[in-house]
């Protein structure tokens, strides 16, 4: 096997395990047990506009007998300002939220770089080349200065520092490491475009060292990434529309008072790993 056949196997492999990992997180988060349903608020998608003010249907006389009005836009508003935004960080830890913003807005248009790349490979007018090029170095620019910028205020900052373990930085690190051998690679070496059609012509042309190391980073990258914390992407949906805003009533009936009983029947399989949780023998009360 070339190198380069190896830099695109890991690519290939590392896309595939992206897809397939994160759609088993997904499942796995879909089929959760029940929260606990402590009612937090503001649920955005409460109708009338209690919604923006933090209401709820508790607000109205006999609410158990009147229709539920929700208000599905402006849910759909606060999700997508919370996804492209990030605007809860904006709002209450602002001094991280702009290297934050630009780490994950860069992560973003890399990955509108990456379609453009691919749809070059079947049709490649001079407009879409040169636009194409240009997503790709703002992508670039913001992931790395923001990922820089993360590192930086880690290490900076004692505050962070006490509560940031050691996977916290090697995340940030292999980031890193992909991101600046991208951009020596793309810079100085090859055409990213010229090797997006290698891989999909599978002519595995001999490819500079710096370019091969960058395909293998890039592949377990997406590997590791679904394996990790940094799975918040597929985290925050589950956690805004199954734990935060589900306020659903509970009511004799009611899909959310079959799921409770269901899950009140169900045996408990829990794995406790803490060494107080498995008493000895010697441990038993005797009568």
């Amino acid at each position: 096997m070339t190198a380069a056949t190896l830099g695109f196997v890991f690519v290939i492999i590392g896309l595939a395990g992206f897809i397939v990992l994160t759609a088993i997180k997904a499942w796995k988060y879909a089929h959760l047990p029940v929260h606990s349903r402590v009612e937090l608020y503001p649920v955005p998608k409460e109708g009338d506009g209690r919604g923006k003010y933090g209401g709820s249907y508790f607000e109205e006389e006999d609410w158990w007998e009147k229709p539920r009005r929700l208000d599905p836009v402006y849910e759909v508003i606060d999700i997508m300002a919370e996804m492209l935004l990030i605007s809860k960080l904006f709002k209450h830890q602002r001094s991280l939220w702009w290297a934050s913003y630009a780490f994950h807005l860069g992560i973003y248009v890399m990955f509108g770089w990456s379609l453009l790349l691919l749809l070059t490979v079947f049709w490649n007018p001079e407009f879409l080349v040169v636009g194409t090029a240009v997503v790709g170095v703002v992508g670039f620019a913001l992931s790395t200065a923001g990922a820089v910028l993360l590192l930086v205020r880690r290490v900076v900052d004692e505050s962070l520092r006490k509560y940031t373990p050691p996977q916290e930085y090697f995340n940030i690190l292999l980031i890193l490491a992909t991101l600046v051998t991208g951009i020596v690679a793309w810079t100085f070496f090859a055409s990213p475009f010229d090797v997006a059609r290698s891989v999909f012509s599978f002519d595995a042309a001999p490819l500079p060292g710096i370019v091969v190391a960058h395909l293998v980073l890039l592949g377990l990258m997406l590997l590791y990434i679904p394996l990790t914390k940094m799975s918040h992407y597929v985290g925050k949906f589950f956690a805004f529309h199954k734990v935060l805003w589900d306020n659903d009533p509970n009511v004799a009936g009611s899909k959310v008072a079959e799921e409770t009983a269901r899950e009140a029947a169900r045996p408990a399989h829990v794995s406790w790993s803490a060494p107080h949780t498995r008493p000895s023998s010697s441990d038993t009360l005797e009568g």
